[in-house]
């Protein structure tokens, strides 16, 4: 097949959906199909365009097999309402000519967010009579109206339109949890459109490594530590000024360390939480390299997963999957009701915790700390679970057996391969 991956955020965007998108897109290469990547010039988490990338309008490269057409974008360190807007509007814009520069695809693959990006994903599978199949890492506007990110009433107008196109003119659309599936089909999307397929981790990449001579440790003066790590975005969503609280409970306890992995400015925020906070038993990491992730993983003893009281209960962090493949226990604070808890419940290899409680967080990290059977139990499940559930082959069989069938349906075929169902 030849396959055009429409995304926002792509290699080398350390975090988020770039990381999963770029091994999806080199994943389908290794198995004999040509794929092309159309996305932003790379600018996550930091907000800022890469420093080699500045100044251009376009860039071309390859990697991996995979080409990959990049465009400008608008985007600002500490957007407002008009910079989210423009960042969205000039993305869909200059995305367009240089996805329209390449080979024919035979299907469509469309990353959301950003929800605005239907519009030429939309007019391609027109133009080219290709199938275009939406794939939705969360659901807008929804989860911005509930976090009091979008307020302004025609703007919610506006963007609910954008969503029900989005919906109506994908040939298929493929979601991470059934809280997506529920929430589709409350909005009158035709169930036979929905295809439910996980996010996944690469489980020989991160896998279970020893503690001892661990080079994270090391390098930041952990050995011997009882070490409770969080790693990765640190925005609204989070709320880790709660798992600063819970340091602060735990500070008379030298055993225990807590590190936060995060971009820069993030960072900086929380350190004015850790001094008011007298936390100084927390440590603040910048990102690492991705080639280091495994052994920062392997670095911790528990893992943290947090998220508000508000967030959308169908929200579901990627770093669950990373979580359980590392084969850490997770301990997280996050909505009882919602998907990251269903999920964590269900593997086994996890503790949950109300939202925005730090005694509660406190006290359950307390007690992994003085049961080390227990955290390694729940670890070996969590390893367990990510091999059967999440593992990166089977999400690549289930997208490639999509790609073939939506390509069927659009012929007016019956695949012979497999059905939407038994994806």
């Amino acid at each position: 097949m030849r396959i055009l991956i429409y995304s926002y955020n792509y290699h080398p965007e350390p975090i988020g959906i770039a990381p999963l998108m770029t091994e999806l897109a080199e994943g389908l290469v290794k198995r004999g199909h040509q794929v092309r990547v159309v996305t932003a010039m790379p600018n996550y988490p930091e907000r800022q365009i890469y420093h080699s990338y500045r100044g251009k309008w376009f860039v071309s490269e390859y990697k991996n097999g995979v080409q990959i057409q990049r465009s400008y974008v608008w985007i600002r360190p500490e957007p407002k309402l008009l910079d989210r807007l423009l960042l969205d509007a000039s993305f869909v814009i200059t995305s367009f000519l240089p996805a329209l520069m390449g080979w024919r695809p035979h299907v469509i693959l469309s990353t959301s967010p950003s929800l605005p990006v239907c519009i030429p994903t939309t007019l391609l599978g027109w133009l080219h009579s290709c199938p275009v199949v939406l794939n939705l890492q969360d659901i807008l506007p929804d989860a911005a109206i509930q976090l009091g990110l979008l307020k302004n009433k025609l703007l919610i107008q506006v963007f609910s339109a954008l969503e029900k196109f989005a919906y109506r003119s994908a040939t298929t659309i493929s979601v991470i949890t059934d809280g997506f599936v529920e929430n589709l089909l409350s909005k009158g999307v035709d169930r036979k459109k929905i295809v439910q397929v996980p996010n996944w981790v690469d489980v020989n990449f991160i896998r279970p490594l020893p503690k001892e001579n661990n080079p994270f440790r090391t390098a930041h003066n952990l050995s011997g530590k009882f070490v409770v790590l969080y790693s990765g975005n640190i925005a609204l969503t989070q709320g880790l000024e709660t798992v600063i609280k819970a340091a602060s409970m735990l500070k008379d306890i030298p055993d225990i360390a807590f590190v936060i992995v995060g971009e820069e400015k993030g960072l900086q925020r929380l350190q004015q939480d850790c001094h008011n906070c007298g936390a100084d038993n927390v440590l603040l990491i910048p990102l690492q390299p991705r080639e280091k992730l495994p052994q920062m993983l392997a670095a911790a003893d528990v893992g943290l997963v947090v998220q508000k009281k508000n967030v959308v209960g169908f929200n579901m962090p990627s770093k669950i999957q990373v979580l359980l493949a590392s084969g850490r226990t997770i301990v997280a604070s996050v909505p009882k009701h919602g998907t990251a808890a269903k999920a964590i419940k269900k593997s086994g290899g996890g503790v949950i915790v109300p939202p925005e409680d730090p005694q509660a967080l406190a006290k359950a990290i307390l007690e992994l700390y003085r049961h080390p059977e227990k955290l390694k139990k729940l670890g070996d499940r969590s390893r367990k679970f990510a091999l059967e559930q999440y593992a990166f082959e089977q999400a690549l069989n289930n997208y490639e057996s999509l790609f073939y069938c939506a390509i069927a349906d659009s012929q007016g075929i019956k695949s012979p391969l497999v059905s939407k169902q038994q994806v």
